[in-house]
């Protein structure tokens, strides 16, 4: 079974804010040290940096605009340094605490056809939706879409259990990490949702255990997250 949502989920925007902050941080200095934590939803964000970088305040408030598709937001941003004692312990080499363990696992068919699932109706629809797929049982759960027009696309699927909705970051709160999982599939913790934080670990590390995984038992590489 696996679970995605798409970019416009508020878990994922708050995600995806993270990740570009991250992204940012590697632009501005050499392997830095950063820990970016997001809380989004009804008009307001909140994220909290630790950081051995000196951000521009600009910057964030543009990632914030960008993503969430809207400047009607209030945005609080808390920069802080990185504890002393641990950018101390990563001066030498790389130690892994509540990064969390990564394991590198192939795509499997069930993680390619959810996520084309995911990519096709977020073209159709731009909006807020999340998917599970288990065997041959598909739920679709995507807002500001008719229930009848996406039975006439997926007749034997489970579609809107809830009613047809609307969804985005006014109708629900999105926060950091809560949809780890399904960026990773099974190369993290087996699969499941966890709060270990994804951004701050280095991104290309995860990636890079997909591909050689996937390489190694000869399947296609595939990037399971491909919004930011």
């Amino acid at each position: 079974m696996i679970e995605k949502v798409n970019p416009m989920h508020p878990d994922k925007i708050a995600d995806r804010i993270a990740g570009a902050i991250v992204d940012l941080g590697y632009k501005l200095q050499e392997n830095p040290k950063i820990a970016v934590e997001v809380l989004i939803g009804h008009g307001n964000c909140k994220i909290i940096i630790e950081s051995s970088i000196i951000f521009n305040e600009t910057d964030i408030f543009d990632i914030v605009y960008r993503i969430a598709e809207t400047n009607d937001i209030r945005v609080e941003i808390i920069l802080s340094k990185q504890d002393e004692h641990l950018a101390k312990n990563q001066n030498e080499k790389i130690r892994c605490g509540d990064n969390g363990i990564f394991k590198g696992m192939p795509v499997t068919k069930e993680q390619i056809e959810l996520s084309n699932i995911a990519r096709t109706l977020y073209s159709d629809y731009l909006s807020d939706g999340k998917y599970i797929l288990d065997g041959e049982k598909l739920i679709i759960c995507q807002s500001n879409a008719k229930t009848e027009e996406l039975k006439r696309k997926y007749p034997t699927a489970i579609i809107n259990p809830l009613g047809d909705w609307t969804g985005g970051i006014n109708v629900d709160t999105g926060a950091t990490n809560r949809k780890l999982g399904s960026d990773m599939g099974d190369s993290i913790t087996g699969g499941r949702t966890t709060r270990k934080r994804f951004v701050k670990s280095r991104c290309e590390y995860k990636y890079i255990c997909v591909y050689e995984s996937a390489r190694d038992r000869k399947a296609n590489r595939i990037k399971l997250c491909y919004w930011r």
